[in-house]
């Protein structure tokens, strides 16, 4: 529309304000990386505890559930982490830069990609043992 003045903000507020975000964003990300390493520390040592009393469960099953979990927050935690650097690519200036945040996304999709294998991968092996442990068929390990 001819007249209209379409520059509402100022670019440096534009950025600060992208700048603030992102920052948000990653702070929420490594926050929920750091409450599942101390929520996984926490029932490391309570199962440890657990083992002096006699069960029937195995300790590799409780083990292999703590990991799953922690898997996870860790993905979930990695998910923020990409969310803040598709955000910063919005004010990235020049090609260098863009490239540097591109490297970084690709290297933690990388890693939320292997991390969510293996969190499958413990998923089938927590259920497998949770049915030999009630009785049930159990299925060979592959």
């Amino acid at each position: 529309m001819p007249g209209m003045d379409w520059d509402l903000l100022p670019e440096s507020a534009l950025h600060r304000a992208v700048d603030l975000t992102v920052r948000l964003v990653e702070f929420g990300g490594a926050a929920v990386i750091f409450i599942g390493a101390v929520w996984a520390f926490v029932q490391f040592l309570l199962l440890g505890v657990r083992r002096g009393r006699p069960r029937n469960a195995r300790p590799i099953a409780g083990f292999n559930r703590i990991r799953l979990s922690l898997g996870r927050f860790l993905a979930l935690g990695l998910e923020f982490q990409l969310a803040g650097d598709v955000l910063r690519t919005a004010i990235a200036p020049g090609f260098d830069q863009i490239g540097q945040l591109a490297a970084i996304a690709a290297i933690r999709t990388g890693l939320n990609f292997f991390l969510g294998r293996e969190i499958e991968a413990e998923r089938q092996e927590v259920e497998r043992l949770s049915a030999h442990d009630r009785g049930g068929a159990t299925a060979p390990a592959p």
